[in-house]
């Protein structure tokens, strides 16, 4: 189960060495927020060479390409596929069209560097404009190569005029908090991973935690991090605890138990295959 993801730029050779020591679950090597225009083209070399001469240990290894909008896609792709990352990360995804040529793309790549054909994995940002968080919430997404589904506010602030994120009171606006609820309906409606988003002041380590347990609560199964000190804190938070996990093994054995029923009952208390669902989802099955 990848519970964090911590972004690392992809142009900074001292935080890419110093990555590969993290207790993440995955990496994210970004070229797109966090790489000036002058150096992505510095930056797509740099990420294949790191991920070609060091690998990523354990790491999941995610690339975030420039968006479409950008121009810059086909040539993000073209030097980072040559390293076989797992995943790719497209930024501002404006629905289905962009996946299925995302796909595409990475089709044709695997053939060129002889990667299993359907082996990279498809991660989409898909909240970071007002068109966009539309989409989301009103078109299935659906793409065998799809992985997990995530949000962002900044771009989306950007987008709509929005001056910050969150209220007086540290909660987020209504307006990020819809997107954030249609990345999870999205993600559990295209059965593919729901993906917090980070949160941006790494300082304020009481309003992370807090943000990671309203996460799961809500059903995120995952989360990214900005930076490094985050990632123990997402690591523990979205791990089952042992009473999670007991609840789990009692509910799969109660319907063991029951046969091919839809219905049966835990400690005096009705069970339904919503509750075998999340069940498996803590046992990672």
């Amino acid at each position: 189960m990848i519970r964090s993801y911590l972004f690392v730029p992809g142009d900074d050779h001292r935080k890419l060495d110093r990555s590969t020591q993290s207790p993440a679950d995955a990496l994210i090597y970004d070229l797109e927020d966090a790489v000036g225009p002058d150096r992505k083209e510095a930056a797509r070399a740099i990420v294949r060479d790191h991920v070609k001469a060091r690998g990523a240990g354990g790491h999941h290894r995610v690339v975030r390409v420039n968006s479409f909008a950008t121009g810059l896609t086909a040539g993000d792709l073209a030097v980072v596929m040559q390293a076989a990352p797992d995943a790719i990360l497209l930024p501002k995804c404006e629905g289905q069209a962009e996946i299925d040529r995302l796909a595409a793309m990475l089709e044709v790549t695997e053939a060129r560097e002889g990667i299993d054909a359907g082996r990279t994995k498809i991660l989409a940002l898909v909240t970071e404009t007002a068109s966009a968080v539309l989409t989301a919430s009103s078109v299935r997404l659906s793409h065998p190569r799809l992985a997990a589904l995530t949000w962002g506010g900044e771009d989306l602030s950007a987008d709509v005029g929005a001056l910050g994120k969150y209220g007086p009171d540290g909660s987020l606006d209504d307006t990020f908090r819809y997107a954030r609820a249609v990345c999870l309906l999205a993600a559990s409606a295209a059965g593919v991973t729901p993906l917090d988003t980070v949160y941006p002041d790494f300082r304020d380590a009481a309003g992370f935690e807090a943000d990671c347990v309203t996460a799961k609560r809500m059903g995120f199964l995952a989360k990214t991090a900005i930076h490094p000190s985050q990632v123990e804190v997402i690591n523990r938070v979205f791990s089952p605890s042992d009473a999670e996990l007991e609840w789990a093994h009692k509910v799969v054995a109660a319907f063991a138990a029951a046969g091919t029923g839809g219905v049966t009952q835990l400690d005096g208390k009705m069970l339904d295959k919503p509750h075998l669902r999340l069940a498996h989802r803590l046992l990672g099955n």
